[in-house]
């Protein structure tokens, strides 16, 4: 794109819609391009809500993708449905937790600091998780 944006469509080869901006409402810096240090006097704290356990939400998606892995060898190896549906379940529930535990720390990190700037920001924030809720709650 012209406007320096990275979009899906740089790394997927489809064209979909920009890539979303950090929690700060920054966008997000293109790859390789120089960080800013860590703000000193608090905690150190990425982009996001979730960089602080990133490696353990890494973790918990690799267990995951080993239980859709095991699911599609239950279907090459021919295991009866039930069996199968069963292990859906387990999936399913494996990322709808995730996804309210990264929906918790979008909350307590993103939301948090735009409640403190205040303004349209925070009215930004809030309709932004109030539609990823509403997503969650569809599925």
């Amino acid at each position: 794109m012209t406007d320096g944006m990275t979009t899906e469509a740089d790394v997927s080869g489809g064209i979909t819609e920009p890539a979303a901006p950090s929690c700060h409402g920054a966008a997000p810096a293109p790859a390789g391009a120089p960080q800013d240090p860590p703000a000193t006097g608090g905690p150190a704290h990425g982009p996001h809500g979730y960089s602080a356990q990133k490696d353990q939400h890494l973790k918990r998606l690799r267990r995951i993708e080993g239980q859709i892995r095991g699911l599609q060898r239950m279907v090459e190896e021919d295991v009866y449905c039930i069996d199968i549906l069963t292990q859906v379940s387990a999936s399913t529930k494996a990322l709808q937790s995730f996804a309210l535990q990264l929906l918790e720390q979008h909350l307590r990190h993103c939301v948090a600091d735009a409640a403190l700037k205040g303004g349209a920001e925070i009215d930004a924030k809030v309709a932004e998780a109030t539609a990823a809720i509403a997503r969650l709650l569809r599925t």
